[in-house]
């Protein structure tokens, strides 16, 4: 599992920019704090402001990036002051941050922005439980807060702006239904439940540290689509925590709070969270366990027992968003991956069809994009999977009709690879056996995602140089058959056998 995390492929070396960008980031956010001359206090809600503007805004273009984060004060600042203003209320404060909460979630259905305003609002709140903020104290954070955008912005827009030179691949959540048929309203009347189950069991384990449980819950939900997601995601946070405590009691513990190398370990948490979030939920949580020992470490409140009580709160966060995805409005593992598989579908046609007509002598086709798309839902799609392929998985036959439908996907991603490759060939041109083969493949993807329609015929052309376009045809071919392939696992009930056609 380690390895997976540290090792795993890393096209472009992008997750490493990704975390030594985020190091960077933070890094001048906290030391502009500083020199600024905020508290310790302030500077950590700065540094975590920072963190939550280069983690969670992902807009798919650089301008929508730096609107989202010109817009996270807007969201923030309200919350801090709310949650202040409530700090002496138990009663109203509990209220407000289930209803905080509740929004967080909701705001999901307005794509990649409303995500990222709903977690900044969610953590505002969070942060001054975890920071027993006062109204007092409030023109202070607002300084640090904003003081860290701009430092952090800095660095993502000016200084190290990768995605200037990328093409990021558009993959927004599908939405449909309305009312309580919406996936995001029903997560948003889940989140708030398990929030209530979470926060009622956190105050019974300490009413110091009971917003650990709320924070927990909050967590497990973000990015998860269905029960299955959200059960395998609160089993890991579960395990990166119980991971990361020891380690944290073996490094943090004899630091006693010295500044300089609990900067250097907080910088490796920050960069352990942002290196690992894509490939391994458990070692991001460790990396955040062992980075939140840290920052205790600063304040001068950390011993053995505080993360025992972080373990136990997080278990009982945990085990909330768990009865609150089983019990309340529960959203099916199937029909989210259901919705992935078809996108991808549509997907490998369009990237087919670019192929073809990049063939056939169309300088303004260009598969690339489309198969950075592919990538990209093909990664949605293992997330929904997760729950089906995990070695814990009672559910045999599910989970052998779940990994064939991955292979068969990966395969169509490799061969679709393959064929805009070809494409990019300039001395290969179109064959009459190139159309007829795209045609088929176009087919074969409508009776996958739409059964029952009927096939369109192939046309033909003229063939020219058909040499040039065996390679071609190849992985053509071997498109049609991995499709053709997957009409078994798709079109059987998920619970039945899986029988090889």
């Amino acid at each position: 599992m380690l390895k997976r995390a540290f090792v795993a492929r890393d096209p472009g070396r992008l997750r490493l920019r990704f975390a030594a960008r985020a190091v960077l980031g933070i890094g001048l956010a906290v030391t502009v704090c500083g020199l600024a001359g905020h508290s310790l206090v302030a500077a950590i809600t700065g540094g975590l402001a920072a963190l939550l503007a280069l983690f969670t805004v992902t807009d798919p273009t650089v301008r929508g990036q730096a609107v989202t984060t010109a817009l996270l004060p807007a969201v923030g600042f309200p919350v801090l002051a709310l949650a202040a203003v409530l700090h002496d209320h138990p009663v109203a404060r509990d209220a407000a941050f289930l209803a905080v909460m509740g929004v967080g979630v909701y705001a999901r259905r307005w794509g990649p922005r409303g995500h990222s305003l709903g977690v900044f609002a969610f953590m505002a709140f969070f942060t001054t439980q975890f920071l027993h903020t006062l109204p007092g104290q409030l023109p202070e954070l607002y300084s640090a807060v904003a003081l860290s955008l701009l430092s952090s912005s800095a660095v993502r827009f000016g200084l190290w702006c990768y995605e200037r030179r990328l093409t990021p691949p558009v993959v927004p959540a599908p939405v449909s239904g309305r009312g309580l048929g919406r996936v995001t309203t029903r997560q948003a009347v889940q989140a708030v439940a398990g929030g209530a189950v979470a926060l009622l069991a956190g105050q019974v384990l300490s009413d110091q540290r009971w917003y650990w449980a709320v924070g927990a819950t909050w967590w497990v939900f973000v990015n998860t689509a269905s029960r299955g997601e959200t059960l395998v995601r609160g089993f890991r946070r579960v395990m990166g925590t119980l991971i990361g405590i020891p380690v944290g009691l073996a490094v943090v513990v004899p630091l006693h709070g010295a500044p300089v190398p609990t900067a250097f370990l907080v910088a490796a948490g920050v960069f352990g969270i942002f290196y690992t979030a894509a490939v391994s939920y458990t070692w991001m949580m460790f990396s955040v366990t062992v980075m939140a020992g840290a920052l205790y470490g600063a304040l001068g409140v950390l011993d053995p027992a505080l993360l025992a009580l972080r373990l136990g709160e997080t278990a009982v966060g945990a085990l909330g968003a768990m009865l609150a995805v089983l019990c309340v409005l529960p959203v099916t593992t199937h029909a989210t991956t259901d919705a992935w598989i078809q996108r991808a579908l549509r997907c490998v046609h369009a990237c087919t069809e670019e192929a073809a007509a990049r063939l056939s002598g169309s300088a303004a086709a260009d598969p690339a994009p489309r198969i950075a798309e592919l990538e990209a839902l093909l990664g949605r799609v293992r997330l929904s999977l997760a729950p089906l392929v995990h070695p814990l998985s009672p559910l045999r036959a599910r989970r052998a009709r779940a990994g064939h439908v991955l292979a068969l996907l990966d395969a169509c991603a490799r061969e679709v690879r393959g064929l805009a490759s070809v494409a990019a060939d300039p001395e290969a041109s179109h064959d009459a056996r190139l159309a007829a083969a795209c045609w088929r493949v176009e087919s074969a993807v409508e009776a996958l995602t739409a059964p029952g329609r009927p096939a369109r015929a192939a046309t033909s052309g003229p063939a020219a140089h058909p040499a040039a376009t065996e390679p071609a045809l190849a992985h053509l071919h071997s498109l049609e058959r991995a499709l053709a392939e997957l009409a078994t696992p798709l079109h059987t009930p998920p619970r039945a056998p899986l029988v090889p056609a």
